[in-house]
């Protein structure tokens, strides 16, 4: 399996699909493929990919922090999955927006739109939840399933009114230093050759590092529910394994059974784009995870070539991290993801 999935990269990497790929491989808790392959810069010059590169995750920030933060609330007593949004936020309801709830949030079934292009004039975190407090709705509230960013910046609000504590504090202290993720972080200050950099920046005159790639967030000041972190490869094998270990993590219970049982439901049986609470789950033969995982599996994609994907019914585990927007913002990851794991799930 090894050799397949290398040669598989590399010929990604040739036809530039990807600059390269930092992948990681595990079945029943055994690791079967680590490695770093190809470049982490084409521009302006080609430099290696490393293991230990520092990637800007975007989305998975959805599910590797606001997710387990929220359980962290709700486990203590402080939120309730029904829990309306206008409860935290009043100037929310409006709009037909007022029996909007957290579960709507987390599944994608507000009704609100995917996405806006705030960063367009500039608007920073005040602005643009001013912006999502006054916006109509696109669908009736739990009817259909629309990713929507939006949601996850609400969720993002509302974990600070209720903690009382700054997003990226709260998240690192609650969950990136209990779980020993050391280089998990909103806000980045790496040296810039720990970086898989992403996309040029016309404004820095450069490639991004340090400064996420969601335009929206960077306008917000880097930090969001639903994207701006930054980790690494070592740091979501942490994660990862404490999801696979039913919540525990050095002896430790971090997340109770009950929690993450009730995540990996599928609560939009009304979709067919079947959704955890924060999970994509496979329940369409079109998913990132390809044909061949089976229906329990969940994960999650990041825009920026992003991914993790976990199999229950034989525990296999895919970790791909890519910085595929350092070639611009076309498309062949969409092919590429379900391609490397359909491959992985015949030859394990």
């Amino acid at each position: 399996m090894r050799e397949q999935v290398i040669q598989f990269l590399e010929k990604e990497i040739d036809h530039e699909h990807i600059p390269g790929a930092v992948i990681y491989v595990s079945r029943g808790g055994q690791e079967l493929l680590k490695e770093a392959v190809g470049y982490r810069t084409f521009f302006p010059e080609k430099t290696p990919m490393q293991m230990n590169q520092v990637f800007d995750v975007a989305s998975l920030t959805k599910v590797v922090a606001t997710l387990p933060a929220f359980f962290n609330l709700l486990e203590q007593g402080d939120i309730r999955l029904n829990d309306r949004v206008s409860y935290f936020i009043p100037e929310f309801a409006t709009r037909g927006k007022e029996e909007i709830t957290l579960f709507h949030l987390l599944t994608h079934t507000s009704g609100l739109p995917a996405h806006r292009p705030y960063f367009l004039e500039k608007l920073n975190r005040e602005q643009v939840l001013f912006r999502i407090c006054d916006e109509h709705l696109i669908n009736s509230i739990g009817e259909k399933v629309v990713y929507c960013d939006l949601g996850y910046i609400l969720l993002f609000e509302i974990i600070e009114r209720v903690t009382g504590e700054r997003f990226e504090v709260f998240t690192k202290k609650q969950i990136f230093e209990p779980l020993g993720m050391n280089e998990t972080t909103f806000l980045p200050n790496y040296p810039k050759e720990r970086y898989a950099p992403t996309e040029y920046s016309e404004l820095l005159g450069e490639y991004k590092h340090h400064i996420v790639h969601d335009d929206n967030t960077e306008f917000m000041g880097g930090v969001s529910g639903h994207a701006g972190l930054y980790s690494t490869m070592e740091d979501l094998i942490k994660f990862t394994d404490m999801i696979e270990h039913n919540g525990w993590i050095h002896g430790n219970k971090f997340l109770s059974d009950a929690s993450l049982n009730l995540s990996k439901m599928n609560h939009t049986p009304i979709d067919s784009l079947g959704r955890g609470l924060g999970w994509q789950l496979n329940t369409d033969l079109g998913a990132p995870c390809g044909s061949l995982f089976s229906k329990e599996t969940y994960g999650h994609t990041g825009y920026t070539g992003t991914s993790f994907y976990m199999d229950p019914t034989d525990h296999l585990r895919v970790i791909l991290l890519t910085n595929r927007v350092h070639f611009g913002r076309k498309d062949p990851i969409v092919r590429l993801r379900p391609r490397l794991h359909n491959l992985i799930k015949a030859n394990v």
